[in-house]
């Protein structure tokens, strides 16, 4: 009797546990579920809030991702941006560029190195062309001053770019596809420059973009064509065409990866007087920009000789119209109405 008493006991002990670990277990499964429903209900809510946002930026993932609401872009002004490029100490670039992140519209305008901006002609001196204020990168802000009194706009913001950020960024994007325009060959051993590009469509490297706007005209003396752009003009043009494709194929999702990257190169090789923690804002809505719609001149003018010296003279109520056009959203009928009236 008390064997059966015993084994008794201990089934219904055994029996007691099961029903407990069976509640325990229920209960474990009640918190998972209620965990499991948490969690989700917070990422529905989380995905609902982003949707949210990315419907309020028109569709901008990028810039919800950055964290961005509607108020930033309202918040961001137009962005104006002397751009100069170096190599060798010198300025052979010297672009004024305009972004509107609101109309997504841009506009660069080359300012030839040569441009006189002396008081006289007469006894004008190689000191008087544009590209001499540059002092290996010393006072770019007189350099601002000079365009700024060229173009009648009110630029306060410049960005001195070595020709190795060029390099760089190009192979960080796996080269640029350009058609070149001509076959260039040159080589000058003192400024350490030598050229080799046969003309057409092409994937160039990071060495061979520089090559690109560097050349201005072929060791035996020709140049570009009159049509493109002689010497100095064919390469403004190039420049330009290069930025431009740069741009286009640098700010493809794909190198949407590569943004930490090129930031650390400007950084490393870009002297500016703008802060980058700013510039980081326009980052989303420049990548959803047509640059097929950029405006892109050269200030219209003449090469003379003044003095005995190459100079550039632009024309400055041609010039005055360009820049209104490109850059203040003036139409040249609007231009000739308010010449008439006064």
């Amino acid at each position: 009797m008390q064997e059966q008493k015993k084994t008794e006991d201990k089934v219904e002990s055994r029996n007691d546990e099961k029903a407990k670990n069976k509640r325990k277990n229920k209960k474990k499964k009640h918190i998972g579920l209620k965990v499991f429903l948490f969690i989700l209900v917070v990422l529905l809510i989380g995905c609902a809030l982003f949707a949210k946002r990315v419907y309020d930026l028109n569709g901008n993932w990028i810039a919800a991702l950055f964290g961005h609401n509607k108020n930033t872009l309202e918040n961001l002004d137009k962005l104006y941006v002397l751009a100069m490029g170096e190599s060798t100490g010198m300025s052979d670039t010297i672009i004024v560029c305009s972004y509107d992140p609101k109309t997504q519209e841009a506009s660069m305008l080359s300012i030839p190195r040569d441009t006189f901006i002396g008081d006289s002609k007469i006894g004008a001196t190689a000191s008087d062309k544009i590209n001499s204020l540059y002092n290996n990168g010393r006072s770019p802000e007189k350099t601002l001053e000079a365009v700024n009194e060229i173009t009648g706009l009110d630029i306060k913001n410049y960005i001195l770019i070595d020709t190795k950020a060029l390099v760089e960024l190009v192979d960080i994007i796996g080269g640029v596809d350009f058609n070149v325009p001509i076959d260039m060959k040159y080589d000058d051993n003192g400024q350490d420059l030598h050229v080799n590009l046969k003309e057409g469509w092409q994937k160039l490297n990071g060495d061979q973009v520089e090559q690109l706007v560097r050349f201005r005209h072929n060791s035996n003396g020709s140049t570009y064509s009159y049509e493109y752009g002689m010497e100095d003009f064919g390469r403004m043009r190039t420049q330009r065409e290069v930025i431009i494709a740069i741009a286009k194929q640098t700010i493809q999702l794909k190198n949407v990866k590569e943004i930490r990257n090129i930031i650390d190169i400007a950084e490393k090789y870009v002297q500016t007087n703008m802060d980058f923690q700013i510039l980081k804002d326009y980052i989303p809505y420049v990548i959803n920009m047509n640059t097929d719609n950029i405006k892109a001149e050269q200030l219209p003018g003449e090469a003379k000789y003044l003095n005995g010296i190459s100079f550039f003279v632009y024309d400055e109520e041609e010039a005055k119209a360009m820049v209104d056009e490109m850059f203040n959203g003036v139409t040249e009928i609007q231009n000739e109405q308010y010449t008439e009236q006064q």
